[in-house]
Formats: structure tokens, C-alpha cells, sequence
């Protein structure tokens, strides 16, 4: 065993080496290492990865967050080096956004992780006795350049700010956000507090203070629990579910950490109150399921993401054991399966996100665990992470993100933290005390695994401590249990205690998937399957039918048409079966409340502006994932429309001289939406209209959406894209039949009409004698908002409709969801009711009764006065504007 820990150990010692060589050699003085194409990743020339790029702010990001990780691996002449080169390179006065969370974590983190080591060594005497407090000079301007934006009442910081412009000023490009999520306004103390601690500037801590207070006063008081976001401005939760990982995990640490640094009993007070809760309603052992926050008995998902293996960690740190050691045994077995954990899986452990970023919070508990139980089983777990990482990971310029652990492929990133963290908790698993060159005990790690000094806790306690904690809670002193528990007596007679704890667990995984093929699809011939997924649901395939007949739910179409789905346990062919009908149901709601949010999009508008409809007739659109967003450009985009040839737009655009400059209308169907966006721009055009190939759909009967991107980057697209439904791209096509020449405005919110125009008009149209009455301005008729035919019957659009709308990656074209507040699965004893959903693009129409006339926009009615035409504009208004109130 000895050996073999040597061995490891020097195993680990030489992965580092082969990482951070590569990016010093093929990316410094980037933010991280691309090891694919063995360069660096700089944000702007790369293309845009979307809320992952906030991390990156031109500062040498993975140098900063690896310095102190040289001086756990002994590596003290190049943690040397790296500071000369942090202290000559890194300038922090860039022009560029970056996320709050991450820079304070990674950065503000790694300088103080630097300073802290740094100072140690130069006390030692024989290491950086020339430095003289410049890593600490740096984290202060980096804390000042953060302290903008907690400019908010709330206390609460804004999720980005411009390194160089703050929040507010005109060229920040930021400070527009009001959402957050918890953890990135409540993972700011440790950091904070050090550098106030280090500095002896308390501006710093009593802002992290006031977040944290601020978040404890929202806490739902019933349940004790916090929502995954929250308005930085209100405080009101915006997604109410709760649980451990993403978006949550590391306030939950923060709080306990911070009792740990500071020495401030609230934190533990508090941290206690919320871990009671945690056991109470997340922890079904040895699964961690988010629920909601007032409703805490219901479960709020049925997958787990990868960021709450920490948590075993915590709770060794907390002293709770037993359900450390049963959640880390389950996340060792889906390893053990998949090789690597992915971002999120299934209560059943199948892969719901297959994506795996190296993360290390599952090596972080690990080497908890192997402290608290002295276990050498957590050691061969250790050599397993090591080999997959070798095995599948590595390539020959760093190690690469796995992009889908199932396949193997690789993804051209190499997240700081892998540097930061994963190695260094590997090392310190394998390492024993002498083969370390300071008392690790003495520090304590940061969520980014930074070193921070236990000393603090008595330097500089500039804040005093007020209990704002038990004002509101009573807490038992069951509560203060086994917290912060010497760890060599935990087990002081029972060495297999924790031996004892895994084996019911070994085969967990295995058991529960794959299941055995006696279940639903057995009767269909079919093989073993995978349960069927709510997402991947048609209610036109007469095979899910089949499935869920097996799985006691029952479909009843009723005669909005919309399809109703109800779960009765006792009809299922076999407990197994019922189970799998329960999951799917839960899937359901989930899926419901994430097409509802879909569905309160703000709509955008094509408004028609040219002769002679002057902005009188507005059109409701839906918006798109890509492109230029309306929202942030007020004056909108305005040109003519041209019918693109091909229709669909599917391909090269064979009359570029029509669209160019042009807004280009098209047909949904047949490529992916960005795919037509990307052909027309490349044609020259200025903006997109894409109408429903659905004929009858109308903005008065269906949900707004969103234009889905391609699964690609679409950062290349510039252009405004916008979708109509059938009825409304109608009305564009019958004008341009009429008028030819028709222009249109883009916008989020239509504009007051061109009343100029219009009066100069008809002054024109008096004067001119040929000009006929028809070509006057259109009854009110032709105003969306009054056009309410229902789309004839039996019109229902392919299935296999390649156009992406979201949320097609959960959705699909299958079914969307008209209710959230029903979707509670029905049961013979409970009597619940019943969940209705509405069947999207397959949805069965009643037979409209009008006539032909009726269901077009007449371009040919006279003039009306103008008292009648204003009285007309006031209704669309009107119906404008209460359209954009439902919406909202």
C-alpha cells in the first residue's frame, strides 16, 4: 500500500506537470488552455461560449488561480516564477465584463491563495524574500473594481461589472441584469473578509455581510430553505426550487466556512438552520433531489447535476458522516459506470447531461472522507479518478473536457479550476505530512480550494458581530451536534464502520439501470429500453401510447384541444411500470414549468410603417435565441420586406440583389432556424421574418416562443430575427400583393405611428385625381389583434419538423404545456387533479365557421374618416398593450 501511494502520488505530480507546462507553453498569457489545438483561449477571438466566457477576463486566469497549488505540490521555484510573471504581466484594468462569482473566486481568490503561501514561505526564510506584499497590492484593486456592483438596495451584487467601467457608467455593457443566483451573491465572504482581514479595509467584508444578511432575511421561513435566483433589486425568488447543487452549493459551504475563519457563531447558527432543512426535505439518502421551497414534500426535478458532489464533503467538515459517505458512494458508482460523472443525471442514474468539465468537487470529497475515516478504500477511488483522467482525458497538450462521457469525445477547454483544484486535492489525498512543506491544517479552503489562513480570525475584526440569526429562529441544540468534530474519534472501535455503510450501496447503479427488459417495452418486442422521457413524448406515436397505457396514464383528448393525462398506479402492468409512469408524470411538470417560461416572453412586434398602413397594423412576433436582440436596440430595425428565393431559405439565396439591404421573409420547415438567418445575412439582408408553414396558426390561439439556435455557435449571426405565425405573415403577404413596395419595423414594442407621413399623404391622395379610394388607409380589420378565425381542422404540422423551437431540447415539436398549476400526477387514493397538457405542433382544430371573405385582411376598403381611424388606432393600442400585459 505504501508504495502505491508513493506511486500516485508522483503520478499526480507528473499530470500536473504535463498540464501546466502546456499552458504556460501554448497559452500564457491567456485566461486558459485550449489542449485540443494546444493554444490559448482568449475572449474575443474565440467564438463566444456564452455565460462560460464571464470567467475569462484577459488576467491569465489559470496562473492566477494555479499559484498556490505549486506550493501544495512543492513546486515553490515555479510558484516563484508564476508571481514575478502575475506581478509583471497581469494588468486587471481591462475594458471587458466578467462574472462577479467567478473573478472573486478564481481571481480575487487566487491572489489572496498566492499572498497567503507567499508570506509563509518568506517567513520560512529561504523562498520570496524579495516579495513584499505585491500579490495582496493586486487583489485590493481587484476587490475595488468589484465593489461597484453591489451598488443595488438590496445589498445584493450584480451577476457581471466592467473591469475597467463599474456597473453604471455608459460603456459598461452591464447593470441591465435583476437576477442572480444564490450562490454568487452568497459565496463572497471568505474571500472578502480575508482581504478586509489582510488589508485591514473593512469596506470589503461589511459588503459580503450585507449580502449573506440579505439572503437569511429571504429564506422561505416555513421551509428554511432558498430558491436556485433571486432579484437582486426586490428579493423576490425567481426560480423557487432548492436543493445542493448548481446555483445554491457553495452559499450552504460559505456559511459554514465562515464560522470556521471569522469565528462569527451566526454563520454557524445559520448554516445549521438551513443543513436541518437540507436533511428534512433534499436529502433522500443516498440521493440529494432538488424540491420547492414552499412546497418542500414535492420534488422539484428528477436529475441531480454533477456540482453537488461537495457535498459529502461539507458534511464531513459539518460531521454528519454516515449520508457523506452513502452520497459519495452513489457518485463513485455512476463513475465507475460512465467513467467520469456527468453534469447531470438521472434519479435512476441515467446521463441527463453528458458533458463533463473535468470538475474536481467529487475528488474534493473524497479526500474529506479519506481525513475523516482513515479508509484506504477511498485511496483506490483516488487511483480511479487518476486512471480515467489518463486514460481518457489526457491528450498531448493538457488534459480535455469530456463532451460526452458515453462516447468519449473531447471538448477543446481546460477550465482553470482543473489546475486550481483538482490536483491539488489528489496530491493532499496521497501525500502524507512529510511530504508537505507547511501544516495544511493552518488554512482552509475557499470553494476554488484556495488557501486562507486560520489566523485571520483574530486580525483586524474591524466588524462587530451581531446575531441576526435566532431573532428569527429557534433553534435546538440538537442543531450544534457533531460540528467541527475532532475526526479520530468518530471511529474509535469500529474501523469497518464506514465499510459497513458502502455495502448496501455497491451495486446501487447497477440495479437501477439498465433495469431488466420486464417492463413495458418487453410486450412491444422491443428489447430492453430506457423508460420513456417526457421530453421525447408524441402523443401521435401509437407506440408511446402503448407505453403509457403499460404505465397506468391515461390520454383523453378534450375538445380545446388540448390532451389530458392522468396516472392511476393500480392500472399499471407491474410496480415497476407504476414507478416509471410516476417519474415520467414528475417529468411532465418539470417540463411544464420550463415551457411556461417560454411561454411569458415579451413579444416582439413587426410593425408596418410604409403607405398606407403608417405603423396602424402591428403584428405579434416571436423572438430568437441569435441574432441581434430587440430589447437592447429601442429603435428597432426598419426596411423593406423581399420574399427570398428559395422560400424555405434553406440554402445559398439565389436572388440576393432583392433581399439585399432588405428585411427577408421565408417559410419555416425544412433547415433549422439559424441555418435560414445565417443564408439571408450571408445575401446581405438587414433583418428576418420567418412564417409558420402551419397554415391557421395565429398569435391569438398559441403561445409566443423562441427561435432555437443550432446546438452551434451562433455569435455570427447580427442580424434581428423574428417569427409570425401563419395568420400574421399572411397579412405581410397580402400587402405585398397589393402595395408591392411594403416597409416594416422590428422592434421589441411597436411605435407610435408616422402621423406626419400620414397626413402628408392625404393631402397627396386629395390633390391626385387618379388615386382611387381602395388605395386609402385599411379598415381596423386588418390590425392582428382583431383577426380571431380559428385554424381549420385537421392541419397539423410534421412531426418531424427539423425547425429547433425552444425549449426543443426538452420538448421537442411533441407536446407543450398549458397549465403548471395542474400538473400534479393523479392517483386512485389521492385524487389530485388532473394534468392537462396541450399538444403543440399536432394540436386537432375545430372547424372554423367563417366564410372565405372573412378570413383575409381586405386591402380594398375605402378610406374612413379620421375621426374613425383614430378611434380604430386607440383599440389596437389598447389591444396592443393588453396583449403585452398577458404576456408579461
Amino acid at each position: 500500500m505504501l508504495f502505491l501511494v508513493f506511486f500516485f502520488r508522483n503520478q499526480v505530480l507528473e499530470m500536473f506537470d504535463h498540464a501546466y507546462s502546456n499552458y504556460m507553453e501554448h497559452a500564457y498569457p491567456a485566461d486558459e488552455l485550449m489542449p485540443l489545438t494546444c493554444r490559448g483561449r482568449v475572449r474575443g477571438q474565440e467564438p463566444s461560449r456564452g455565460d462560460v466566457d464571464d470567467a475569462l477576463g484577459k488576467f491569465s486566469l489559470t496562473l492566477i488561480d494555479t499559484l498556490d497549488t505549486l506550493v501544495v505540490l512543492n513546486k515553490t521555484k515555479e510558484f516563484e516564477e508564476a508571481v514575478k510573471k502575475v506581478i509583471k504581466d497581469v494588468n486587471l484594468d481591462n475594458d471587458i465584463v466578467v462574472s462577479v462569482f467567478e473573478t472573486n473566486i478564481r481571481v480575487l481568490g487566487g491572489l489572496l491563495g498566492g499572498h497567503s503561501v507567499a508570506i509563509m514561505l518568506k517567513e520560512k526564510g529561504e523562498y520570496m524574500q524579495w516579495y513584499n506584499g505585491e500579490l495582496l497590492h493586486m487583489a485590493k484593486e481587484l476587490g475595488y473594481k468589484l465593489l461597484p456592483a453591489f451598488n443595488t438596495t438590496s445589498g445584493l451584487p450584480y451577476p457581471r461589472v466592467n473591469l475597467k467601467f463599474g456597473v453604471r457608467h455608459p460603456e459598461a455593457r452591464t447593470g441591465t441584469e435583476t437576477d442572480t443566483c444564490t450562490a454568487c451573491a452568497g459565496t463572497l465572504i471568505l474571500e472578502f473578509a480575508a482581504l478586509s482581514r489582510f488589508t485591514g479595509t473593512s469596506i470589503f467584508e461589511e459588503y459580503a455581510r450585507k449580502a449573506l444578511d440579505f439572503i437569511w432575511e429571504k429564506r422561505q421561513r416555513s421551509s428554511n430553505l432558498v430558491g436556485v435566483t433571486i432579484n437582486i433589486h426586490t428579493g423576490d425568488w425567481v426560480r423557487k426550487d432548492s436543493g445542493v447543487g448548481a446555483g445554491i452549493d457553495s452559499y450552504y459551504e460559505y456559511l459554514l466556512k465562515a464560522y470556521v475563519l471569522l469565528g462569527d457563531d451566526s454563520f454557524l447558527e445559520r448554516f445549521n438552520t438551513h443543513y436541518d432543512a437540507i436533511m428534512r426535505y433534499i436529502s433522500q439518502p443516498p440521493l440529494l433531489l432538488d424540491v420547492h421551497i414552499h412546497k418542500p414534500m414535492l420534488n422539484a426535478r428528477t436529475w441531480m447535476d454533477s456540482l453537488l458532489a461537495f457535498f459529502p464533503g461539507l458534511q464531513v467538515l459539518k460531521g454528519d458522516i454516515r449520508p457523506a459517505i452513502e452520497t459519495h458512494e452513489m457518485l463513485y458508482q455512476v463513475i465507475k459506470k460512465h467513467n467520469f460523472l456527468p453534469e447531470a443525471f438521472t434519479t435512476d442514474f441515467r446521463v441527463h447531461w453528458a458533458q463533463h468539465p473535468l470538475r474536481p468537487e467529487f475528488a474534493e470529497s473524497t479526500y474529506f472522507l479519506y481525513k475523516a475515516t482513515g479508509d484506504p478504500y477511498y485511496l483506490e477511488v483516488g487511483k480511479t479518478l487518476i486512471e480515467n483522467l489518463n486514460k481518457y482525458a489526457r491528450v498531448p497538450c493538457g488534459f480535455a473536457a469530456m463532451k460526452d462521457v458515453r462516447t468519449g469525445s473531447h471538448e477543446d477547454r481546460m477550465d482553470s479550476f482543473f489546475l486550481a483544484e483538482m490536483f491539488k486535492y489528489l496530491y493532499l489525498l496521497f501525500a502524507d505530512k512529510e511530504d508537505m512543506i507547511f501544516d495544511i491544517e493552518d488554512y482552509i479552503f475557499t470553494t476554488e480550494a484556495h488557501l486562507l489562513p486560520l489566523w485571520l480570525s483574530t486580525t483586524n475584526q474591524t466588524i462587530s458581530k451581531k446575531n441576526t440569526t435566532t431573532e428569527y429562529t429557534e433553534l435546538d441544540d440538537s442543531n450544534f451536534d457533531w460540528t467541527c468534530p475532532n475526526t479520530q474519534i468518530l471511529f474509535p472501535n469500529d474501523p469497518m464502520f464506514a465499510q459497513s455503510i458502502r455495502e448496501p450501496l455497491k451495486n446501487v447503479v447497477d440495479k437501477s439501470c439498465p433495469r431488466g427488459i420486464s417492463r413495458a417495452e418487453e410486450s412491444l418486442g422491443s428489447g430492453p429500453k430506457p423508460p420513456l422521457r417526457a421530453r421525447d413524448f408524441m402523443a401521435s406515436n401509437p407506440e408511446h401510447l402503448e407505453i403509457l397505457k403499460k404505465m397506468g396514464v391515461s390520454l383523453i383528448h378534450l375538445k380545446d384541444g388540448r390532451v389530458q393525462l392522468v396516472q392511476h398506479a393500480v392500472q399499471a402492468a407491474s410496480s415497476l411500470d407504476a414507478e416509471d409512469g410516476l417519474r415520467f408524470m414528475q417529468e411532465m411538470i418539470e417540463l411544464s414549468s420550463q415551457q411556461q417560461k417560454e411561454q411569458q416572453l415579451p413579444p416582439r412586434a413587426v410593425q408596418i410603417v410604409s403607405h398606407p398602413f403608417f405603423g396602424r397594423v402591428v403584428l405579434t412576433a416571436g423572438p430568437a435565441q441569435f441574432g441581434m436582440d430587440l430589447s437592447k436596440h429601442k429603435a428597432g430595425t426598419r426596411g423593406f420586406v423581399a420574399t427570398v428565393k428559395p422560400y424555405n431559405g434553406c440554402s445559398e439565396i439565389t436572388n440576393p440583389e432583392a433581399v439585399k439591404e432588405k428585411i427577408g421573409l421565408m417559410q419555416r420547415g425544412q433547415c433549422m432556424f439559424a441555418e435560414k438567418a445565417r443564408n439571408i445575412q450571408k445575401a446581405g439582408a438587414i433583418g428576418g421574418i420567418v412564417i409558420d408553414d402551419n397554415e391557421g396558426s395565429s398569435s391569438d390561439t398559441a403561445p409566443l416562443f423562441q427561435m432555437a439556435g443550432d446546438g452551434k455557435n451562433t455569435d455570427d449571426i447580427t442580424i434581428p430575427m423574428l417569427f409570425l405565425f401563419n395568420k400574421e405573415g399572411n397579412i405581410i403577404l397580402d400587402a405585398i400583393r397589393e402595395y408591392e413596395a411594403v416597409e416594416v419595423l422590428l422592434s421589441d414594442k411597436a411605435k407610435d405611428r408616422d402621423l406626419e407621413m400620414e397626413n402628408m399623404d392625404q393631402k397627396l391622395s386629395e390633390n391626385d385625381s387618379h388615386k382611387q379610394n381602395s388605395e386609402e388607409a385599411p379598415s381596423a380589420s386588418q390590425d392582428v389583434a382583431a383577426v380571431s378565425e380559428e385554424p381549420e381542422e385537421g392541419e397539423n404540422s410534421d412531426v418531424t419538423d427539423p425547425d429547433s423551437l425552444s425549449p426543443a431540447d426538452t420538448a421537442s415539436d411533441s407536446v407543450s404545456i398549458s397549465n403548471q398549476d395542474s400538473f400534479v400526477p393523479e392517483t386512485e387514493e389521492a385524487g389530485a387533479p388532473e394534468p392537462a397538457y396541450t399538444q403543440g405542433d399536432h394540436q386537432p382544430q375545430e372547424q372554423t365557421t367563417e366564410t372565405e371573405s372573412n378570413s383575409k385582411v381586405n386591402w380594398d376598403n375605402k378610406v374612413q374618416p379620421m375621426e374613425s381611424i383614430l378611434a380604430d388606432w386607440n383599440e389596437d393600442i389598447e389591444a396592443f398593450e393588453m396583449m403585452e400585459k398577458d404576456e408579461l
